[in-house]
């Protein structure tokens, strides 16, 4: 028969039950893979790096060339699916597309035994992933103008276009709405949509364009997630 003394002893024994079932998952988990561009600037595959990381999970990292067209030849791992990356692969299931990875992540390797990527609330969940959406769907001339190599290579790129000045003002108007003031992350709680968000913020703020400090403060402090800080070192 097992006391306790107060609800701590409860929590403690709670925490290190997580702990040895954490362990015993990862001794047991299949290999997982993930593939990425050869030069590690695509946002989307730092999307799911950031995902793997913050779950605790291992991986195998690879890469494809881009550039020279690989990732369109036939014999690559992911011809079939979209023919481009990130490409994840987890007992010999392959799946491609940054945020469908993150979501088949989550409940892959659910909370809470695993980390959590998405807010807890349903409502709040649901939100996150429209901010992904629409960061993949909308703001195509912020992309153009301000490509990853400015955030991941230290870049930098001339003046804005009228229609660039049109979308970095929409992006900025939005964000300052979707940020609750004070604020560090989203929803409380760090989640996925809050890596992503501050990659679209750091293609304006990292190339010297006028962006609210108050956003500047939540993408730098984004962007010191130890996660976030081991792609950095990967794509100097």
């Amino acid at each position: 028969m097992l006391f306790f003394t107060d609800d701590s002893d409860i929590f403690l024994i709670y925490v290190q039950l997580t702990v040895i079932v954490l362990a015993e998952n990862s001794m047991s988990l299949p290999a997982i893979t993930l593939w990425s561009d050869s030069r590690f600037f695509s946002p989307y595959v730092f999307s799911v790096f950031v995902a793997l990381k913050e779950k605790g999970l291992a991986f195998t990292l690879k890469t494809i060339d881009l550039e020279s067209g690989k990732n369109a030849m036939p014999g690559w791992e992911g011809y079939y699916l979209t023919r481009r990356v990130p490409v994840l692969e987890y007992e010999g299931f392959r799946l491609s597309e940054s945020s469908a990875i993150d979501e088949y992540l989550e409940e892959v390797f659910a909370p809470p035994v695993w980390a959590r990527l998405y807010p807890y609330d349903i409502n709040k969940r649901a939100l996150a992933r429209q901010i992904q959406a629409w960061l993949r769907s909308d703001l195509a001339v912020i992309r153009e103008e301000r490509p990853t190599s400015v955030v991941f290579g230290g870049e930098k790129k001339t003046a804005l276009s009228d229609n660039g000045r049109m979308a970095a003002e929409k992006l900025i108007t939005t964000a300052q709405k979707l940020l609750p003031q004070g604020q560090i992350n989203l929803f409380g709680e760090w989640s996925i949509a809050d890596t992503d968000l501050a990659v679209m913020l750091n293609r304006l703020i990292l190339n010297g364009d006028e962006v609210p400090e108050r956003l500047k403060e939540y993408a730098a402090f984004q962007w010191q997630r130890s996660s976030v800080q081991l792609w950095l070192k990967l794509s100097v």
